[in-house]
């Protein structure tokens, strides 16, 4: 170890550990010759139950005579006989003492192992009763008597009643603090008072390294905020023509959409400091903690603006006060003194809130109205250019092979947000390396697209060849649907391979383009491929299998928000039966609902009759390609895996199955 560690290590006082502060030092015992082995560290609480085991047993000493106890009448015979010639008297015990000098006992202490060997007499000891009797009896006879005080020992009462409740004290409310992150052994204080102060993670101006050519996919977001940019780099052009820059620029999107990195991204635009902090970390169990947090926050802000405060996930402490249900008075606090601190911006210092959420529906309408987050930027997920532009950004560091072709994976991967495309391309890396390739080919790519959307390939998954059969039908009855039926998207590859959790098989498809909304026609075309899997296994196999559950339950929720939210029903035409409870851009389950329970039985209804019309019109369909439908699910069971390319030629000829069984 160098000095430096040495040194690192010396003042860094332990502080992984709240009671282990004692360290013998490694130099010592070795006379500097060779390599010092460190002597073992001795944590606090083994000294204290060293300590405390040491008293009770010096105690235990200390009170503990040699002698026996005997009965009170034999003492008392003992003392008329002449026997016992002096009597010392405490509050419990008597203890007589035969044939000693009265002075030497006198001087002698009364501790029966530490006694000089002058003090060792005969004794005997009782308990005793104080009675006039007695001490009659005592004149008597000539014994002399000395009424003995009881002493009790200073430094055992001190160290009972006074170290040690404080020291218990000390380390529960250490221990509390250390939970709840407060500072380490910097003393008490360093844990008391640093309960109030932000835990935001400051990054120093010029230490952003992140640039708006570092984020893609979302150009009308980063149009947004070049303004901002703008204004922090020259703030005198606006303040001159007496405008005022937003004072707060809430992003909102679906997670993994980069509202974190577009966030970094203007304080690196901008060059000034950034502030980092989460919603979560406001919010505590001791009430006020919060609003103490926003305080030292904004007052560390103010002090090196111009600079970006970022809050991310604002809904953790923004929450809407109507109608709320349960009371939260540290998030209430919380959310009060934010508002107080935005309002208390001054226009012309330069600092600037930048807060994100996925969640904009449940946010306190006081926090959104203007002078507060005066501008909204919505950061959705990337359209198809969007997401080749991420895919190269990502991929700007990985070794690509020349036959990569970025622009098909961002067409397979519709829907992905910037995250999941980043995981892509590192998914990719890892199956090249595993694979022993020093390069990403197209087939890396194309298996770790795959593995984000259906999961890990099973290899190793033995299933029985009446059940591969079952898989090989139900997929080949999607793609056959997917191919008869107007509206429907492309089959990108079939498999048969399990993948995931409880995923024997799969039909990818692969969207021409991307699509915003969606015609009645598309919606139920998607019911059809997703039904196609159960009839074809009834066409074929004349039986059904569990397999479809998940097909079941996606067509069943596509025909509900059909009835209830896109007004497509008979009854209820251009009618929204809304519900209320979900987050940005999902489609989890409502928790309440507007409507009457007779319309929920009509929508249940509705839902069953259209499921089954959809497959009848299915069932129909397969059974007039049955032919199609047993040669592709043979070629499935030798293959495991069909390429949309080769679907589609089989597909093509349709007419001619008999060539094409003989190649």
């Amino acid at each position: 170890m160098s000095n430096s560690d040495k040194d690192k290590n010396n003042g860094r006082g332990n502080q992984d550990d709240p009671f282990n502060f004692f360290k013998f030092s490694p130099d010592s015992g070795n006379g500097g010759n060779g390599p010092r082995q460190p002597f073992p560290r001795i944590p606090l609480w083994a000294i204290l139950l060293a300590i405390f085991a040491g008293m009770v047993i010096f105690n235990y000493i200390m009170l503990s005579r040699s002698d026996s106890l005997i009965p009170f009448s034999e003492f008392r015979k003992r003392v008329e006989s002449g026997e016992i010639t002096r009597v010392q008297i405490t509050s419990v015990y008597f203890t007589g003492y035969a044939g000693a000098d009265p002075a030497e006992v006198n001087n002698a202490p009364s501790f029966g192992l530490f006694q000089p060997p002058s003090a060792r007499v005969k004794s005997y000891r009782t308990v005793g009763l104080h009675t006039e009797d007695f001490i009659r009896l005592l004149d008597a006879n000539g014994v002399t008597y000395a009424v003995q005080a009881e002493e009790r020992n200073f430094f055992l009462d001190f160290i009972f009643q006074w170290i040690l409740p404080f020291a218990l004290i000390f380390f529960m409310w250490r221990f509390l603090m250390k939970r709840m992150g407060g500072g380490g052994m910097g003393g008490l204080g360093g844990s008391i008072f640093s309960a109030g102060q932000a835990r935001s993670a400051a990054v120093e101006e010029g230490k952003v390294s992140t640039r708006f050519s570092d984020v893609a996919g979302v150009d009308e977001a980063k149009e947004e905020l070049v303004e901002v940019v703008d204004f922090l780099k020259f703030p005198k052009k606006y303040t001159d023509i007496g405008g005022k820059i937003p004072r707060g620029v809430l992003l909102v999107g679906p997670p993994g959409t980069g509202k974190t990195l577009l966030a970094r991204a203007v304080a690196g635009e901008a060059n000034v400091p950034f502030f980092r902090i989460s919603g979560s970390d406001f919010v505590e169990m001791f009430v006020g903690v919060g609003a103490s947090r926003v305080r030292d926050l904004f007052k560390q802000a103010r002090e090196k603006a111009p600079c970006i405060v970022f809050i991310d996930e604002l809904d953790a402490i923004g929450k809407s006060r109507i109608n709320s249900m349960s009371s939260n008075d540290e998030r209430e606090q919380t959310l009060n003194q934010l508002l107080v601190e935005m309002d208390g911006f001054d226009g012309s210092s330069g600092l600037i809130l930048l807060a994100a959420t996925n969640r904009p529906d449940v946010l306190d309408p006081a926090l959104l109205r203007p002078g507060r987050f005066d501008r909204q930027v919505s950061v959705d997920r990337p359209d198809v250019k969007g997401r080749e532009q991420i895919l190269r950004i990502h991929a700007k560091n990985v070794k690509l092979s020349r036959e990569v072709d970025l622009g098909a994976v961002a067409r397979t991967t519709s829907g992905s947000s910037g995250a999941d495309l980043a995981n892509i391309i590192n998914e990719a890396a890892l199956l090249a390396v595993r694979a022993g390739r020093k390069e990403v080919v197209m087939a890396d790519l194309n298996e770790a697209v795959e593995k984000a959307i259906a999961g890990l390939q099973k290899k190793s998954r033995v299933i029985k060849e009446d059940e591969r059969k079952i898989v090989a039908f139900h997929e080949t009855g999607h793609a056959l649907s997917s191919a008869f039926t107007e509206g429907a998207d492309k089959v990108h590859k079939v498999s048969i391979i399990p993948r995931g959790i409880g995923t024997l098989g799969y039909t990818m498809h692969m969207p021409e383009e991307d699509r915003y909304l969606s015609t009645q026609k598309e919606l139920l075309a998607r019911v059809d491929v997703l039904l196609g899997g159960r009839a074809a296994e009834q066409v074929a196999l004349g039986m059904i299998s569990t397999g479809a559950s998940n097909d079941l339950s996606r067509a069943t929720d596509i025909v509900r928000r059909m009835i209830t939210d896109y007004g497509m029903s008979e009854r209820f035409r251009n009618v929204a039966l809304s519900q209320h409870g979900a987050g940005y851009g999902t489609a989890d389950p409502k928790l309440v609902r507007d409507y009457a329970e007779s319309t929920q039985q009509y929508i249940d209804e509705e839902i069953a009759r259209v499921i089954d019309e959809r497959y009848k019109v299915v069932l129909h369909l397969l059974s007039g390609k049955k032919a199609l439908l047993d040669y592709i699910a043979s070629r499935l069971l030798e293959k495991e895996i069909m390429e949309g390319a080769e679907f589609e030629e089989i597909v093509a000829a349709e007419g001619n199955l008999a060539a094409l069984e003989k190649n």
